[in-house]
């Protein structure tokens, strides 16, 4: 009695470590999913009236501004830092984001456009 007793509480221990392992890492893929929704949700509200929702710039915006393709080998091969510096300070006639948006987010844009390639 004494035996089944202790290989029940083993089982019950395991279940519980697989359970909190399976929880943890459910809510790991969560986060990202949420952050890329954010970050898909940003570019449309902020970037997408100039930069086009594809990230070609073929808006009346992006092509008066003469804006590069988002998904070009030019952009595309940007450092991470380097397209993070030009969301989060600005370039040109594009403003900084940093301040308005914050750093999570400039940063989670840098990820949505890294999506955008050709």
């Amino acid at each position: 009695m004494q035996r089944k007793i202790e290989v029940t509480k083993k089982v019950f221990a395991i279940i519980a470590i697989a359970s909190i392992a399976a929880l943890v890492c459910t809510r790991s893929s969560a986060g990202t999913s949420v952050a890329a929704a954010d970050a898909a949700a940003t570019y449309k509200a902020k970037c997408a009236s100039c930069h086009g929702a594809d990230g070609g710039g073929q808006t009346a915006t992006g092509k008066k501004l003469k804006l590069k393709d988002l998904r070009g080998a030019e952009v595309q091969g940007m450092s991470d830092d380097q397209l993070l510096a030009v969301i989060s300070k600005g370039k040109g006639k594009m403003p900084g984001y940093e301040k308005s948006l914050g750093a999570a987010t400039c940063k989670g844009l840098v990820a949505y456009i890294r999506g955008l390639k050709k």
